[in-house]
Order: C-alpha cells, then sequence, then structure tokens
C-alpha cells in the first residue's frame, strides 16, 4: 500500500477545485531500500541483500516486541491490584470487571510504543 500516495501523504481538501487532493514526496520511511543480510541468513537463504521499506522493519521489531511483552502488562495489573486487594478495577462489564481490566496490556505497549516511536522514527 505505500505504492500510492493517498496512504503515506497527509490528505489534504482544495477549496479551489471543491476536491481533495494527495501531493507530497513520501518519506524515507516509505521509500524501498537495500539492506545487506547477515550471514547467518545469507548462507541459509542464499540472498546477500533483501529490498524492504524502513517502515517494515520497525513494524516486525514493534510486532515482535508486542507479541513476547504484551502479556506482561496483565501481569502488571494483576500484581498493582493484588497489592490493594481488589479483584477488578470496575464492573463496567459484569463478570470481566472495568475497562481497564480489557486493556491492562494495551497500555504498556502503548507506552512501550509511544518511546519506540520518539527515540527511533522521528
Amino acid at each position: 500500500m505505500s505504492g500510492w500516495r493517498y496512504f503515506v501523504c497527509p490528505v489534504e481538501f482544495n477549496n479551489d477545485s471543491n476536491r481533495f487532493q494527495v501531493d507530497c514526496e513520501p518519506s524515507e520511511l516509505f521509500q524501498l531500500q537495500d539492506y545487506a543480510l547477515p550471514s547467518v541468513l545469507e548462507s541459509f537463504t542464499g540472498w546477500t541483500t533483501v529490498r524492504l521499506y524502513p517502515f517494515q522493519i520497525h513494524s516486525i521489531a514493534l510486532s515482535s516486541f508486542a507479541s513476547i511483552m504484551g502479556p506482561f502488562g496483565g501481569f502488571f495489573a494483576s500484581g498493582f491490584k493484588r497489592a490493594f486487594k481488589i479483584k477488578d478495577f470496575a464492573n463496567t462489564i459484569p463478570g470481566h470487571g472495568g475497562i481497564m481490566d480489557r486493556f491492562d496490556c494495551q497500555y504498556l505497549m502503548a507506552t512501550c510504543v509511544n518511546f519506540y516511536i520518539a527515540s527511533f522514527i522521528r
């Protein structure tokens, strides 16, 4: 999808033509680049380089981190609740607790994703 500017550029409304327009040069994150493979992967695949968009590398890093560390958000929230001797944060959803109980993993990941974007992408 990064081949279409509509998906990687901001869409602006042009009052003169009464239409939406997409007019920008995509950032480096959305331009194909060649990457050299490590020797271990090179001997396994037979490829010396691979062409990827840089955002794909960031996506792989974030999804790997999320699948490994995401569940720990639930463990942290459970420990927090046990420390205060409560079963659920609220009773919004009967039998399931409150909204915080449903999204505890996402709160940890949102913090980590914000740190990742601020540190490595910007």
